[in-house]
């Protein structure tokens, strides 16, 4: 006979504040956090200074399964440009979710405003490792401006995936073929 270990409260809340924050928002508020997490306010607070602190853990706990979710893996042998349609067919595939929102990081950086706000410096770091893989792949596939076509690429995932997120597009036949298009022009193989 197997048991199964109950996920601590720690673990509740955690899960409670990143699935509320993407499906509510980050305004959220702690007696949800708690409900949801089968937490009381006080344990709450006695595991984590704050509700943005919860919030930025919650994130920072989530980066690993997002980044394996969206990037190729690392002993993938597929092309540079191979590598980055890779997410944005992932972005594609999980756009057409009931339950997709968007990019998780993006909305936090939108909604907080604040850059100083803890989860926001969160957002802040995975988007980045976003632009640094787009950065690599463009330098390996030849680029000319490898700096350049990493944002113009991290600008077309935010833009599809908030697009996307609000049910304002759908992104099939789009954001791959405009991928392709920028790297054509930025000269990537």
């Amino acid at each position: 006979m197997t048991t199964e270990a109950k996920p601590g409260s720690r673990d509740r809340l955690l899960e409670a504040a990143a699935s509320l924050a993407y499906s509510e928002g980050v305004g959220v508020g702690v007696e949800a956090l708690c409900k949801a997490a089968g937490v009381s306010k006080r344990s709450m607070y006695q595991l984590f200074e704050s509700k943005d602190e919860l919030l930025a853990a919650a994130l920072e706990g989530r980066a690993a399964a997002y980044a394996a979710m969206l990037l190729p893996a690392a002993d993938d042998s597929g092309s540079p440009r191979e590598r980055v349609l890779h997410v944005f067919c992932r972005l594609e595939s999980q756009s057409t979710g009931p339950e997709f929102r968007g990019c998780p990081y993006l909305a936090v950086q939108i909604e907080l405003k604040n850059p100083e706000h803890p989860a926001s410096q969160v957002a802040r770091e995975i988007k980045r490792g976003l632009t640094e893989f787009f950065r690599a792949e463009a330098a390996r596939g030849g680029a000319g401006d490898p700096e350049l076509l990493a944002r113009q690429l991290v600008l077309l995932f935010d833009g599809a995936s908030a697009r996307a997120g609000i049910g304002a597009d759908h992104l099939a036949d789009l954001v791959t073929p405009t991928a392709l298009t920028l790297m054509d022009a930025a000269g990537m193989r």
